[in-house]
């Protein structure tokens, strides 16, 4: 079955017009699942859609099964640490990869109908301002030593500085309270589900509890040590290799060893 009808907006809008016309266009036909694609402008124009209508929306959609009149939506939950399933019998938003779904073989539209883009005057950009961008770029590197409350003063992260230097020029990661809170390092270094997400082949962990924020940001490690003296923490249930030791005693014995090592 291809599409029943397609509908062409005759001039580019901005997120706030678009929702104001997708609310209309769903009232006036009662359509109950609306599906889009992750992306930039859809994460805001569908989430003031849905609040408009008060309807739930779901991110992260990894499969969709039809039985009768409900739809049982898939999507990762609990920062990508498990996948949920849930029961939709109303209106609700879905918002899944690009890549997810396979289009219908020669889908064809039926019919086309142009829409008016619905103005929205009260709503005016008074200025725009890039994020200003760093020198890091976190997400791509290979190997990264990140970093936590663990370390009593910013100077001190310098330890975590000489042992990266010393693996090859790794990054400095962080945790969210070194970015956010206490300000020792800018966030293009922070790690976790409201930073940036993380895949190196080498995660170390230093002074790091583990909580589920951070564990969603780097969970795609190849290998993750960890490095920490309460041997309680978190982290050391997501690691590969754990170190139940004072930072400060281990990891400039470990920067030590590995100079050595690396001089033969």
């Amino acid at each position: 079955m291809g599409v029943a009808k397609a509908y062409i907006l005759s001039a580019q809008i901005d997120e706030a017009s678009f929702s104001e016309t997708l609310v209309d266009l769903i009232n006036a036909n009662n359509y109950s699942v609306i599906a889009v694609p992750v992306s930039k402008f859809f994460k805001t124009a569908i989430a003031i859609t849905a609040q408009k209508l008060s309807a739930p929306l779901i991110v992260d959609v990894i499969d969709l099964k039809q039985s009768g009149n409900v739809l049982e939506v898939t999507y990762n939950g609990i920062g990508n640490r498990a996948q949920v399933t849930v029961k939709v019998t109303d209106r609700a938003f879905l918002m899944a990869p690009p890549a997810r779904f396979k289009p219908v073989e020669k889908a064809t539209a039926i019919s086309t109908e142009t829409l008016q883009p619905k103005a929205i005057p009260s709503i005016k950009v008074v200025s725009t301002e890039e994020k200003p961008k760093g020198k890091v770029r976190i997400e791509d590197a290979e190997l990264i030593v990140s970093v936590g409350r663990g370390f009593k003063k910013q100077d001190d992260l310098k330890l975590a500085f000489e042992l990266a230097e010393v693996l090859g020029g790794a990054e400095i990661g962080c945790s969210r309270p070194i970015a956010a809170d206490l300000k020792w390092l800018s966030e293009d270094h922070w790690v976790g589900l409201s930073g940036h997400k993380v895949r190196p082949k080498l995660y170390v962990a230093i002074g790091i509890s583990g909580q589920p924020q951070h564990l969603a940001g780097m969970m795609e490690s190849k290998t993750v040590v960890v490095i920490n003296n309460d041997p309680n923490a978190p982290f050391f249930k997501n690691c590969d290799y754990g170190v139940v030791e004072d930072l400060y005693k281990f990891v400039p014995a470990l920067t030590k060893r590995l100079k050595e090592l690396l001089k033969k």
